[in-house]
C-alpha cells in the first residue's frame, strides 16, 4: 500500500463487522492508527487485536453512536489515547426490509438514531479536533439515500438525511478547511444485509431497482473508495456524494 495515512489517526464507526471492518483494515494497511468504534464490544476488540497482531495499529472503543454522552466520552478518550484525530469515517448503520405499513415505531426510531443521529453526534464530537489539522469526514450513505427503494422507507429516509447532513456540514466547515463527503454504496455482502429479507409478496419489478450487472459488492471494494475520499488525493472533494453502487443510480 501507498502509506497515504502514515502518522494519522482515523476513527471508524461500525468497525466490528462488514464495511466498517473492511474500512478499518484498509486504513490500517495504509498506515493509519485506527480508532475502531462499535456497540459490539467483543467484535470490535477482535478487529483491533487482529490489526495489532498484523503489525498495524488500532484501538477498540465500545460506543453506541446514538448515545450523546457515550459519543462525547469516546472521542475524548480516543483523541487523548491516540494523540488527536485526522479523519472520521461514519460507517455504522442498520436497516431492514418491510412493508411501510408494517414498520414498528421502535424500528423506525432505532434506524434513524443509528444511521442519522449517530453521524450527527460523532461529527459534533470530532469537529473540534479536525479543525486543528484541517481533517475530513466521510459518511457512508446509500443508493437508497439518493433514489427511492421499495420496502426500505426508514433506511432510505435515514440515508437521505445523511446525504443532506453531509452537504450542510461541507458548506459550514469549508472556511475551516474541513472536507465532508459521502460514499454511497449499493448492495453489499455483509453480516448486516445477510439478515435482510424482502416481503414474500414483493413484486419482482420493484426488486429490479436493486440489481446491477456489476453484482453485489464486497465490502473491500467500497472500503477502497472510502480510503480514497479520506486521503489527501481527494483534496478537491467536499460536499460530494460518491456513488459506489455499480450503476444503480446511473
Amino acid at each position: 500500500m501507498s502509506g497515504r495515512f502514515d502518522g494519522r489517526v482515523v476513527a471508524v464507526t461500525g468497525a466490528a463487522a462488514g464495511l466498517g471492518r473492511a474500512t478499518a483494515r484498509r486504513l490500517a494497511d495504509e498506515g493509519a492508527v485506527v480508532a475502531c468504534i462499535d456497540i459490539d464490544l467483543e467484535g470490535v476488540e477482535g478487529v483491533a487485536k487482529e490489526l495489532n497482531q498484523g503489525g498495524r495499529r488500532a484501538r477498540a472503543y465500545h460506543c453506541d453512536v446514538s448515545d450523546p454522552t457515550a459519543v462525547q466520552e469516546t472521542f475524548a478518550a480516543l483523541t487523548t489515547d491516540l494523540g488527536g484525530l485526522h479523519a472520521l469515517c461514519n460507517v455504522a448503520g442498520i436497516g431492514m426490509f418491510s412493508h411501510t405499513t408494517e414498520v414498528r415505531y421502535e424500528d423506525w426510531s432505532r434506524i434513524i438514531a443509528v444511521n442519522l443521529t449517530g453521524p450527527f453526534l460523532t461529527c459534533q464530537a470530532a469537529i473540534p479536533h479536525l479543525v486543528r489539522v484541517k481533517g475530513n469526514i466521510v459518511n457512508v450513505a446509500s443508493d437508497g439515500g439518493t433514489k427511492g427503494l421499495p420496502f426500505a422507507a426508514p433506511y432510505s429516509a435515514s440515508k437521505g438525511g445523511l446525504v443532506m447532513l453531509t452537504k450542510s456540514l461541507a458548506v459550514e466547515l469549508m472556511p475551516m478547511g474541513i472536507r465532508v463527503n459521502a460514499v454511497s454504496p449499493g448492495g453489499m455482502q455483509t453480516e448486516m444485509t445477510a439478515g435482510w429479507r424482502f416481503p414474500p409478496d414483493a413484486p419482482s419489478e420493484l426488486l429490479a431497482r436493486f440489481i446491477t450487472p456489476f453484482g453485489v459488492a464486497a465490502p473491500e471494494d467500497v472500503a477502497s473508495v472510502i480510503a480514497f475520499v479520506a486521503s489527501d488525493e481527494a483534496c478537491r472533494l467536499t460536499g460530494a456524494v460518491i456513488a459506489a453502487d455499480g450503476g444503480t443510480t446511473a
